[in-house]
């Protein structure tokens, strides 16, 4: 790129974008510096240039900014964030400065937040299991290393807890790896970051965590940059430190709203919802730096997190993010409801890498059994409640009757458990059979017979009271 070009020509402001009179050589997402009349200095990055024009995204604001007496540098470099293994047990804003009081991080190398894009042809299939310790993920929702699963939420329902749950105790299993965790926080509230901050310093996890965190109250415009900076840790540390990483990006849902506030200043033809068109690739831009390398060690898993606007699946938040994942946990309100923690709808739900990473050496030969029965008699179960609704409970047969009370039983010990509960694949596995127990052996039509004499018996003795 060129040498630093200075310009004094603002024809417009608007929202957080300055439109700036510029002679050739602007590139886009150049980085720039802006300078008042009274010195103070604040940062932005070139987001349009056409003709003699360029579009500055500033991002700490515009407020303040005057179209006399100011200069804007273009630095003729692309936003890059420094990177280093210390940054583990750090907390950091959105653009990667500390904000725990500690020392400035010396930087072992600078990235550019965009990433290195990773060559399909070189991606690893994902297949290793991690085991997150909550049973309705471990054998109902499988994550595998190197995924993308998102969780689907709504407005107070716990998907904190559950993300600060799944960070505390994912490990893949055979090698005890424990996973070093990046968390980029979105436009969250500043009692939603003292809660993650509290957890990760009370369970004894602070160490392997780095934190970005971009507040509510900041402007729009850092929202878009804080998962870039994020990601560009997880993959130094993932490929360069062979490093094992669990990236959570919570909320998703206001990032989008960024996207939409930012390219509605831009007077952009809006799609779907009055988001840009472009938010389907912009999204990809940031699910798809997970995976695993060929020849690398390390790997990347991600768990965005969205919050649903008024729980609706079909909002294009969540319906662009399920095309561009492997699957979702989806969170009910209904379940949340009855005290049910976490309260993951399974039959919404869906792993679409399972069973790449379930069954003999790597969980349990009956891991996919169980999961075909369980699905089966829930779904059944299911609508066996709906219909007990219209002609009463009295009028179901005896089959039926313990189908009500094996769905019960599902969501009250298998689904439920607490945010401090680890439990082991066996020990969900052993729960699901217990629970298939209050079920006839011949309803059992989803499970191979050899399993059935192996495990069912075994059950019956556990059964819950």
């Amino acid at each position: 790129m060129h040498g630093v070009m200075e310009s004094k020509e603002i024809e417009m402001i608007r929202g957080p974008l300055l439109f700036v009179k510029v002679s050739s050589g602007v590139a886009f997402d150049e980085v720039v510096e802006v300078e008042l009349q009274d010195g103070e200095k604040r940062r932005g990055r070139v987001l349009d240039v056409s003709k003699n024009l360029a579009i500055i995204q500033i991002f700490e604001g515009t407020t303040g900014i005057g179209s006399l007496g100011t200069t804007v540098r273009f630095l003729g470099e692309t936003f890059e964030v420094g990177v280093s293994e210390d940054m583990l047990g750090r907390i950091f804003d959105g653009l990667g400065n500390p904000i725990d009081g500690g020392p400035m991080v010396i930087a072992t190398e600078k990235r550019d937040i965009n990433g290195d894009p990773l060559n399909p042809a070189s991606r690893a299939y994902p297949k290793d299991f991690i085991q997150t310790g909550v049973s309705a993920i471990d054998v109902m929702n499988t994550l595998v290393r190197g995924q993308k699963l998102p969780i689907f939420s709504g407005g107070g329902l716990p998907h904190n807890m559950l993300a600060a749950q799944i960070a505390r105790q994912a490990v893949v299993r055979g090698e005890g790896e424990e996973f070093a965790v990046v968390f980029a926080a979105v436009g969250i509230k500043y009692d939603d970051f003292l809660f993650f901050k509290r957890f990760f310093e009370e369970s004894g996890a602070k160490n392997k965590v780095a934190m970005f965190v971009n507040l509510a109250n900041e402007p729009a415009m850092i929202r878009l940059i804080t998962p870039r900076v994020a990601l560009t840790l997880a993959e130094y540390l993932a490929y360069e430190k062979d490093m094992h990483i669990l990236a959570i990006i919570t909320d998703m849902t206001n990032y989008a709203e960024a996207l939409r506030e930012i390219s509605a200043a831009r007077e952009e033809i809006p799609g779907r919802q009055g988001y840009p068109g472009y938010m389907y690739s912009d999204f990809a831009s940031i699910y798809e730096r997970a995976g695993r390398a060929i020849g690398k060690k390390g790997s990347i898993t991600q768990m965005p997190i969205l919050s649903m606007p008024n729980d609706d699946i079909t909002h294009p938040i969540p319906d662009l993010t399920g095309y561009i994942t492997e699957g979702q946990i989806v969170l009910d309100r209904g379940l949340f409801n009855k005290g049910i923690y976490p309260p993951i709808n399974v039959l919404m739900s869906l792993s679409r890498l399972m069973k790449e990473g379930i069954g003999p050496d790597k969980t349990r030969e009956d891991h996919g059994d169980v999961y075909n029965q369980l699905y089966a008699a829930y779904s059944r179960a299911q609508e066996l409640r709906s219909l007990a609704t219209i002609i009463g409970e009295e009028s179901l047969s005896s089959t039926d009757k313990l189908y009500l009370r094996f769905a019960e039983s599902f969501e009250r010990t298998f689904i439920n458990q607490s945010p401090t509960e680890n439990r082991s694949i066996e020990q969900s596995l052993d729960l699901a059979w217990s629970i298939l127990s209050i079920l006839p052996e011949s309803e059992l039509t989803n499970i191979r017979t050899e399993l059935i004499n192996k495990y069912y018996k075994k059950g019956m003795e556990a059964e819950p009271k």
